[in-house]
């Protein structure tokens, strides 16, 4: 090809890639609806709260979450298996709708709730301690259903599908 040649292709090209960088999920819109599976917890008192929960297991799948979600229903989430107990550190970029933040530790038991995140925050929201996972609900969930550090989660993941 032509110097001239290359240097329109190039120009060319250099228009277009930004914007084709652009139309992918997580930059302006939601990623697909990902794989599903039933959640239950088991509250001090002895009540069981069922939810369907979005599998994220991925790392791009994690890096996107519920960004662009208009809503998020009372009983779904997303849970993000992290494979093994590490710090969970989240934000809300991209994030229209407030969220609930349940970080759970590797035996099940729920270690740390943020309620009602800011949308669009960058602010960290941290597990503050190893976690092996971190469910989003929505915002309100947990004061609601009255859900509280040392409830039990009920999944697979943990060893104890419901």
């Amino acid at each position: 090809m032509k110097p001239f040649m290359q240097r329109r292709l190039l120009l060319a090209l250099g228009a277009i890639l930004p914007w084709a960088a652009l139309a992918q999920p997580g930059v302006d819109r939601p990623q697909p609806r990902l794989p599903t599976e039933p959640l239950v917890f088991e509250t001090r008192d002895g009540r069981r709260l069922a939810f369907t929960v979005e599998m994220a297991l991925q790392p791009e799948q994690q890096m996107i979450g519920l960004m662009f979600r208009p809503e998020v229903k009372p009983d779904e989430g997303m849970l993000f298996d992290w494979g093994s107990p590490r710090e969970s550190s989240m934000w809300m970029r991209n994030t229209i709708t407030s969220l609930d933040m349940v970080f759970i530790a590797a035996d099940g038991r729920v270690h740390r709730i943020a309620e009602r995140t800011v949308p669009h925050s960058l602010a960290t929201v941290s597990s503050n301690g190893p976690v092996r996972a971190t469910l989003e609900l929505a915002a309100g969930t947990a004061e609601r259903l009255n859900i509280r550090v040392g409830d039990r989660v009920l999944h697979r993941i943990f060893g104890t599908a419901p």
